[in-house]
């Protein structure tokens, strides 16, 4: 099964792209050393203070690639330079 979400970040201490870049390459970074996941930032590049990035995920059945989409989620939320708007998740 694939399922697909978005999240939609807004980054609170970001005064320039360049900080914005620091902060939301780390998280991509770290995401996909750390799950079996394909992420990306999708929306808003050239505004400074929002971040929209979308996460892709496929296995062998729903529950798995729900989890892992759930604990992906989890952990870009653990960051603190960065507060959730929006999580939304489709199966496909």
């Amino acid at each position: 099964m694939i399922v697909y979400a978005e999240l939609e970040f807004i980054i609170h201490t970001s005064h320039s792209l360049k900080e914005k870049r620091a902060v939301l390459q780390k998280m991509l970074t770290r995401t996909k050393q750390k799950f079996n996941v394909s992420i990306a930032e999708i929306d808003h590049q050239d505004v400074w203070q929002r971040a929209r990035i979308a996460v892709v995920t496929v296995s062998s059945s729903k529950e798995v690639s729900m989890r892992e989409v759930e604990r992906v989620a989890a952990f870009l939320q653990s960051n603190p330079e960065w507060e959730l708007l929006e999580f939304t998740k489709e199966i496909l």
